[in-house]
């Protein structure tokens, strides 16, 4: 039961990272998706791949995506 509440969380949260005009909100969906990813594999008991999950994509990628977005100049409408 719990692997269909994770699985709908995350496609909610990738169609929102996808979907949204603020980037910072985005970003926050994207990585709001990738740790819900990370606990559907605790779940699943692969923690090798959830250790992973966590520590490359939420902790590296969501930096990197952070600081870009953040350092870029936007357009005040």
């Amino acid at each position: 039961m719990i692997e269909y509440v994770l699985i709908a969380a995350a496609v909610i949260l990738a169609v929102l990272a996808v979907e949204l005009k603020n980037l910072m909100q985005a970003v926050i969906c994207l990585g709001g998706m990738c740790i819900v990813v990370g606990m559907l594999f605790a779940v699943l008991n692969a923690m090798y791949v959830m250790v992973f999950q966590l520590l490359i994509y939420v902790g590296a990628t969501m930096v990197l995506f952070l600081s870009v977005v953040m350092l870029t100049e936007r357009e005040e409408k």
